[in-house]
């Protein structure tokens, strides 16, 4: 029998702030920008699709 259920094209991401280096999982198609909880910096941009990532990735995951 086929899979009739596809797998998703989206991960989530670990993230670094470069300014505070605090580490952050966050969705890789956000709806909004994402800020770090820390410090308040940008990490990902929302763009309709995949977002724009202005963090260092460290892993993603599956």
């Amino acid at each position: 029998m086929e899979n009739l259920i596809k797998e998703p094209t989206s991960k989530f991401l670990k993230l670094r702030c470069a300014k505070c280096k605090n580490e952050q999982i966050v969705f890789g198609k956000p709806s909004t920008k994402v800020n770090c909880l820390v410090c308040g910096k940008e990490l990902i941009e929302s763009t309709g699709g995949k977002g724009k990532i202005k963090a260092s990735i460290l892993e993603v995951l599956e």
